[in-house]
């Protein structure tokens, strides 16, 4: 038997989440059955999307959701030997019995000197967030001009990177002085504290006075409705959250400037990297490459404890993170 914990979900949000909204649980795990594997959780995710999704996926009293990388310690199934690695999708547990149909296993090339907790991140659904938006939503070419909001975040930094990759311009803006900073670190063309600026309408036409050929929307509200108005026409844009929005009471229903959308042809798609999951293999192995190669740099805010996921995740909420928000158990 294994003591395992399990934080739930004690109520449903109404605004931003609070201490009392969850609750730490206690259950005794049994041995391992054939095909099975016992999973003791080594890094855990806390992502934006958990917000939305546990408004529309999630009851009173369910394991809050989200992915993590577990070591195996117990093993009856040969495609997990004990002491492998893998990517899982247990949610804020620390121990968990799978029958392997839900876990990948972490690549095992997996270079010494990287931290597994890239798994989440960079080399991980993030970046594959990223990648996706990129090619398969925006199809961003060299020389267009990409603007990305929440840009110093998980997802949003790695989406500047891989444009400048392909010969890009990109404009970013971040919610501090310090991620600022850090996105011109990482080569961003032009970057800008949303916080500050006196007006957005000007800062971005300022940025990019000949417009944005492609948005990499992770937002909403008010700065999306500003930045439509920016686009170039037949401008893409790629839908892929709404962070602004997340913790308001009612959900938001706009406003998008119409008119302009449709005069300027514009092409907006939401999207989850799911869909291209058939790529998923060659496409972190992507990533990885340029992580390697130092064409892609990350970093994390990593949380010590199990029992401090609560407040790793309403920090993230808050925009505390640059980089990659994980907690190390």
């Amino acid at each position: 038997m294994v003591q395992a914990k399990a934080w739930i979900l004690a109520r449903h949000f109404d605004g931003f989440p609070k201490d009392s909204d969850f609750q730490l649980k206690e259950e005794e795990l049994s041995e391992p059955k054939d095909g099975e594997v016992l999973l003791e959780a080594v890094f855990l995710s806390v992502d934006p999307y958990m917000r939305p999704f546990s408004r529309v996926r999630m009851k009173e009293g369910d394991v809050m959701i989200g992915t993590q990388v577990a070591k195996v310690i117990q093993s009856k199934n040969p495609a997990f030997p004990l002491g492998s690695h893998v990517v899982s999708r247990s949610g804020w547990r620390s121990h968990s019995l799978s029958d392997g149909s839900d876990l990948i296993p972490v690549m095992s090339e997996w270079p010494k000197d990287l931290p597994l907790s890239l798994a989440l991140g960079t080399v991980g659904m993030p970046g594959l967030t990223a990648l996706y938006g990129i090619e398969e939503v925006l199809g961003l070419q060299a020389g267009e001009t990409l603007l990305v909001n929440a840009a110093a975040g998980a997802v949003g930094s790695v989406v500047g990177q891989i444009a400048k990759i392909k010969g890009c311009k990109v404009v970013g803006s971040a919610g501090s002085e310090g991620k600022v900073a850090f996105l011109k670190e990482l080569g961003f063309d032009q970057v800008f504290n949303y916080k500050t600026v006196t007006s957005l309408e000007e800062t971005l036409r300022s940025a990019s006075p000949e417009g944005y050929d492609c948005f990499f929307e992770n937002v909403g509200g008010t700065f999306s409705t500003v930045a439509i108005q920016q686009m170039k026409d037949f401008g893409r844009i790629a839908v892929c959250g709404s962070i602004s929005t997340y913790n308001d009471a009612k959900p938001q229903t706009g406003p998008y400037p119409q008119m302009t959308m449709i005069m300027k042809q514009l092409k907006m798609e939401g999207f989850m990297q799911s869909r291209w999951a058939d790529k998923h293999q060659e496409s972190l192995k992507r990533l990885m490459r340029w992580v390697k190669e130092g064409k892609l740099q990350w970093r994390e805010h990593v949380t010590k404890g199990f029992a401090n996921m609560p407040a790793a995740f309403m920090g993230m909420l808050k925009g505390d993170n640059t980089g990659k928000a994980i907690v190390a158990v």
